[in-house]
């Protein structure tokens, strides 16, 4: 089976921009504030579908209804939506401060829990990111803060840089400064609690909701401080959870990467570079995700200097 490449679905959002168009050279919605970019993704309000190939036009819903076996392996039960959202978030100004619930409060809650990965492929110099509570925050103190106005006082903002990467759990405040393009890999979710927007007012000129009961069910307040992996001194894997493992693989011109069939399905995103797939002769350059799927057999060689990030362990 080979490679699934997919039509980017756009999101508008008020804090979004055209950055997707300069950084990948795609041709976006004009006028429109895209803040997202759904890469791979198997929902009912938003399906994936394949650009080219021999399934050129199938979602990846009739792919896994069709195929499962091929796509996902023997044991996927067929029913069974693709466990990964792949997005690319042009933040042109701040989000909001929110949080996804964890799994054990999500169902109560009504919702679904997301843990995610953010991999910063361009940053601005001031930019930062907001995880997590500092140290010995407690929801009491918190809650003074949101009545006061103060809650940058209660959270864990630090700058960031190109290449930087950091793992957000379910359960865990967050929001991403202006200034970030970022690689989002994260659990089949679409739940978010705002806690507090900054005052601003949405796309359509009124104030958006906040979520305060659900979102203050869902912070977990006990969480050790969040830390970025930094660029200069990343490890072969940038995060290793219960919901996928992603690694970081750097490609020299000419060097290759290869998978076997039977092995998994994986993921691979292109950050920077390009690269060529052996059997179909298809480039994937910077800003290009694909599914490599369990019965394929891969090679992927750069034809300049590359990095790829490589999604897995989803199954």
């Amino acid at each position: 089976m080979e490679i699934l490449r997919f039509e980017p679905v756009y999101q508008e959002r008020v804090w979004g921009g055209q950055t997707l168009a300069t950084a990948f050279g795609r041709a976006l919605p004009a006028g429109r504030a895209i803040g997202e970019s759904w890469e791979i993704v198997d929902r009912p309000e938003a399906q994936s579908v394949v650009r080219d190939g021999p399934y050129s036009g199938h979602t990846l819903r009739q792919l896994i209804e069709c195929h499962g076996r091929d796509v996902m392996g023997p044991e996927w039960p067929m029913g069974r939506p693709f466990p990964i959202l792949v997005k690319w978030l042009d933040c042109r100004e701040r989000l909001s401060l929110q949080v996804h619930p964890p799994a054990d409060q999500a169902p109560a809650l009504g919702g679904e829990p997301k843990t995610e990965n953010w991999f910063i492929a361009e940053a601005a110099p001031e930019a930062s990111l907001i995880v997590g509570l500092r140290p010995g925050v407690t929801r009491a103190q918190f809650e003074r803060a949101l009545a006061s106005g103060m809650l940058e006082t209660c959270v864990n903002r630090f700058p960031v840089a190109a290449g930087d990467s950091i793992l957000v759990r379910s359960g865990t405040v967050h929001a991403i400064d202006a200034g970030n393009l970022i690689l989002e890999i994260q659990q089949n979710s679409d739940t978010t609690y705002r806690v507090h927007d900054w005052g601003r007012t949405g796309l359509d000129h009124q104030p958006r909701r906040l979520h305060l009961r659900e979102a203050l069910a869902s912070i977990l307040w006990d969480q050790p401080e969040a830390r970025p992996l930094r660029a200069a001194a990343a490890p072969a894997v940038l995060a290793d959870c219960a919901q996928f493992r992603i690694r970081r693989e750097p490609l020299a011109r000419g060097a290759s990467l290869m998978f076997a069939a039977g092995q998994q399905p994986r993921l691979l995103h292109v950050v920077a570079g390009r690269v060529r797939e052996a059997a179909t002769a298809r480039v994937l350059g910077r800003g290009d995700n694909a599914l490599l799927p369990f019965a394929g057999r891969f090679a992927f060689t750069a034809t300049e200097d590359s990095l790829l990030l490589v999604t897995e362990n989803f199954i």
